[in-house]
């Protein structure tokens, strides 16, 4: 990771994909020996902005969504608690909207958790760019909590998967999967996808490559130098390659069903500075079949 802040950080609000989220931060912060900061956003703007709610009635619902809050921040510490003994616990509960609250937290934390689903604080934090926008512009990997078969069941089995496409940003997430495959003692799955059918940028117009058999060549080179020296590096660590024909967004949501883990830059080759998520990671977001870890580019200070 790029940060030297000793925290995993995870958005909370008390849906059962908010606690499959804290399940899975606090065994990531127990394994790390991090501390574990629990926040959860109370959504008060309409109090104050044409919500039409003002005296006795405006204070009597501050005090009633604070309670709901306090309540879900106490339910996730109890249940980070019961993870890790040993866990240090920090919990914060301010009166910010959702993304820039975490957009801010991410400045302070080694990675930020948050589950695919919400409600209250985080209301539809896959619906409307919410995810896209946080996992876009954090300042630290994003880890959206997903289950199998849009469910709250977590895996615990099953390699990590890493999408490379040998962009600077995918650089970043080989490194970043090779330490979870350490950390968890699982195999890493190296993904590479290729396809001989492209676009021309200003026309948006599809052409078939000539020599796909030269292509694949290539393209397989191109795995193997995105990999070159990190077996030596992490030696415990198992390694399979996997070059597949096929658009990256497929190839890994199919490697999804069997993943504890998949990771993928938020942008690939022809990524734009300033844009949201690239399609791949954007597709991972909304419809991968377990966790998804999505690193930033690291940025210049």
């Amino acid at each position: 990771m790029t940060t030297t802040d000793p925290r995993i950080t995870v958005g909370v609000d008390g849906s059962a994909g908010s606690t499959a989220a804290v399940t899975w931060a606090a065994e990531v912060a127990a394994r790390r020996h991090l501390e574990l900061r629990i926040v959860h956003g109370l959504q008060l703007a309409g109090l104050y902005y044409g919500g039409g709610v003002s005296g006795a009635s405006a204070t009597a619902l501050f005090d009633a969504i604070r309670v709901d809050g306090e309540r879900v921040i106490a339910e996730a510490r109890s249940l980070a608690a019961s993870i890790g003994k040993d866990l240090v616990i920090t919990t914060e509960l301010p009166t910010e909207p959702p993304v820039p609250l975490l957009i801010d937290e991410s400045r302070h934390a080694r990675m930020l958790v948050v589950g695919r689903t919400g409600t209250g604080g985080f209301a539809e934090m896959l619906v409307g760019g919410t995810a896209a926008s946080v996992a876009s512009h954090a300042h630290c990997p994003v880890a959206i909590v997903r289950g199998r078969h849009d469910t709250t069941v977590i895996p615990d089995e099953g390699p990590v998967v890493v999408g490379i496409d040998g962009s600077p940003n995918s650089e970043q997430a080989i490194a970043v999967a090779f330490e979870e495959a350490s950390l968890r003692g699982a195999p890493l799955v190296a993904v590479h996808a290729w396809n001989d059918v492209t676009y021309e940028d200003t026309r948006a117009t599809a052409r078939i490559l000539t020599q796909p058999e030269a292509l694949e060549e290539d393209e397989e080179r191109l795995l193997g130098q995105r990999l070159a020296g990190w077996q030596e590096k992490c030696p415990d660590v198992e390694v399979r390659r996997r070059l597949v024909r096929d658009r990256p967004r497929h190839a890994l949501i199919e490697e999804s069903e069997t993943a504890r883990l998949v990771v993928v830059g938020s942008r690939g080759r022809g990524g734009f500075t300033g844009m949201l998520l690239g399609s791949t990671s954007q597709a991972l977001v909304q419809h991968a079949r377990c966790p998804v870890l999505v690193v930033r580019p690291e940025r210049t200070k």
